[in-house]
């Protein structure tokens, strides 16, 4: 199989959590912002990433969205499952994790890399992906404060997480991988690192659970 993305995508880092997970190989092609239309419409209609290729006889040409990944993974290998018994819940996290908290996250983590954490990559070429990226985006102050609020909300729901492993039931879930994913960003951030150590825990286990490389700032 083959993964089209960015390599600095949470929600590309969502899709090679559920690969990992799922123990299947795979390769991935890292695509240039902007070029990356010419290589997406042809194949999905749409011009976002992750996009999954089977590149199997009898299976789709390709699937875009992190979600229909998922779905179509545990469609191909169900086991180990990506749900509980129960699966209403973990459903339900995920999409609002990857509706509200993924965005929030991104304009978050974008603002502080054209700011206080310019030092951590202050090149040309970065600096411009970055600053593209807020334009695309709308991330402007007035954003980013909303985002904050939004994001201090999501951890009050997430806070189950400082007493047990799992979100949900009692395995490793799709709402697990796909917070351990969209929250990943934030490791970089030193005031999210400091007030939240029992979120950086568990992104830490579910990396090592599907055997993902560790998001920078964990590594």
């Amino acid at each position: 199989m083959l993964l089209l993305q960015f390599s600095t995508s949470h929600y590309c880092r969502k899709a090679r959590l559920a690969l990992g997970f799922k123990k299947l190989e795979f390769a991935v092609e890292n695509l240039t912002p902007g070029k990356h239309i010419f290589k997406l419409k042809p194949l999905t209609g749409l011009t976002t990433v992750p996009v999954l290729l089977p590149e199997k006889p009898g299976e789709p040409k390709a699937i875009a969205d992190s979600t229909r990944i998922f779905q179509y993974l545990e469609q191909y290998a169900p086991q180990p499952s990506f749900y509980p018994k129960e699966p209403t819940q973990a459903n339900l996290l995920e999409d609002w994790l990857d509706e509200s908290i993924g965005t929030a996250t991104r304009y978050v983590y974008y603002d502080f890399r054209a700011n206080a954490g310019k030092n951590i990559d202050p090149s040309f070429s970065s600096q411009l992906v970055i600053n593209i990226v807020r334009y695309q985006y709308g991330i402007t102050p007035a954003a980013v404060e909303l985002a904050k609020a939004r994001l201090k909300q999501g951890m009050e729901v997430l806070s189950i997480w400082k007493n047990q492993p799992y979100l949900v039931g009692e395995v490793l879930s799709i709402a697990d991988i796909t917070a351990a994913a969209l929250l990943s960003p934030l490791a970089l951030i030193p005031e999210y690192r400091q007030d939240y150590p029992w979120l950086f825990n568990r992104i830490i286990e579910v990396h090592l659970l599907c055997g993902e490389p560790l998001p920078p700032g964990l590594a």
